[in-house]
């Protein structure tokens, strides 16, 4: 699967997510672009998932009719969000085309 960390997303949850491609917004020079832009682009460049903590996203952007799939990090905290790894890696091995997963941590 070809994932997309936004910015707040720890990349040391990279390292357990191996299995897959995953890529950062920051490494792909989108910092800078607004949620409707970013959802556009990684669409476009074939991205499946979103991992994000912007927990405003679904009541910013209409998602209903997106094909990525997104998954919101309830924290933006490594030493949370790494007790949560299975959960998270688990979630993501499931997931399927369209998906909003919220998951605490």
């Amino acid at each position: 699967m070809k994932i997309l960390f936004d910015q707040g997303v720890p990349v040391p949850l990279r390292s357990y997510l191996s299995n897959h491609i995953i890529d950062t917004a920051y490494e792909q020079g989108w910092s800078n672009l607004k949620n409707g832009e970013l959802l556009d682009v990684i669409e476009k460049e074939k991205f499946d998932l979103l991992i994000t903590t912007d927990q405003n996203l679904r009541y910013q952007q209409n998602l209903k009719n997106r094909e990525i799939s997104v998954v919101v990090l309830m924290s933006t905290s490594w030493l949370r969000i790494e007790k949560k790894v299975d959960e998270i890696e688990s979630v993501i091995n499931k997931i399927t085309s369209g998906d909003y997963i919220e998951i605490s941590v």
